[in-house]
């Protein structure tokens, strides 16, 4: 598998450089072509409202939404135009409400081999970020990369990379998914953290991958921590701290929210604290 079509979406234009220069890098770096969604949300959730006057919140919500997306397009313009100009690249602005986000960011997300978005979380961000990211990863059913606001660079060819492993089938999800990646890094560190003693690979935690992975040529090898901190991904980022890695691949849980799934307690951790890139599949 090779990467080919990136897929970015930005809903802030103040986010537009960051989520642009981090896909932009990437996809120059796999001869892919990048797809840019400028989304203008209309986060406008009517409970209610006088008679005769829905109709009037409802155009100036969309107005709003219109103005957003104008705006996001043109910031992404702007992003654009710093890029390497052998860039191959798509540009295009919509508007949706935030109730039907989901559909729409999942839509384009099916087309594309890897979705490269800023991370969710922190200082003027929405729900709309977060439902981005849920929407490419459980709706969409694509890889997610995730930049955080300082570390994106590495994002194109990480050298030092960590995968989270726990048996699952997310977590394995994600490992082949990343796999152009991993084969580029100079090394791989398989985390194994507190394996169960009467799991399936008790006698050799991560054995079985760092096999599978040494034979598509990747530079693997395996690390087993003790489950020292409260949470799993406090163990995981500073490990990810102590070996200096410049990226995490991990699977991505959730749960049911009536139909839809959104991001479990570990991965929303994990997100919140990341401060090098997420690749992230399910």
């Amino acid at each position: 598998m090779a990467y080919k079509t990136l897929l970015t979406v930005v809903t802030r234009p103040d986010r537009a450089e960051l989520a642009i220069s981090g896909a932009a890098v990437l996809a120059a770096a796999h001869d892919a072509h990048l797809d840019i969604l400028a989304l203008g949300v209309d986060q406008t959730q009517v409970g209610y409202s006088y008679v005769g006057s829905g109709a009037v919140i409802l155009q100036a919500a969309l107005d709003r939404a219109e103005q957003d997306a104008r705006d996001i397009e043109k910031a992404a313009r702007k992003a654009l135009a710093g890029q390497d100009p052998t860039l191959r690249s798509t540009l295009e602005a919509a508007i949706t409400q935030l109730g039907t986000l989901t559909e729409l960011v999942a839509q384009r997300a099916r087309f594309a081999d890897l979705v490269v978005l800023p991370q969710p979380y922190g200082g003027g961000q929405g729900a709309d970020s977060e439902a981005v990211v849920e929407s490419a990863l459980f709706e969409g059913h694509a890889p997610v990369l995730v930049l955080p606001e300082t570390g994106a660079a590495s994002a194109a060819n990480p050298r030092r990379i960590v995968i989270a492993w726990n048996q699952s089938a997310e977590a394995m999800t994600a490992i082949r998914k990343a796999l152009p990646i991993l084969k580029k890094a100079d090394l791989v560190n398989i985390a194994v953290i507190d394996p169960p003693k009467h799991g399936a690979e008790r006698s050799d935690p991560g054995g079985m991958l760092c096999q599978m992975l040494v034979r598509h040529g990747v530079k693997a090898e395996v690390s087993v921590l003790a489950r020292t901190l409260p949470r799993v991904s406090d163990v995981l980022a500073r490990h990810v701290r102590d070996i200096n890695a410049d990226l995490l691949v991990m699977g991505a849980y959730g749960h049911s929210r009536f139909r839809e799934a959104i991001l479990g307690g570990s991965t929303r951790n994990m997100l919140e604290q990341a401060e090098v890139p997420v690749l992230m599949a399910r």
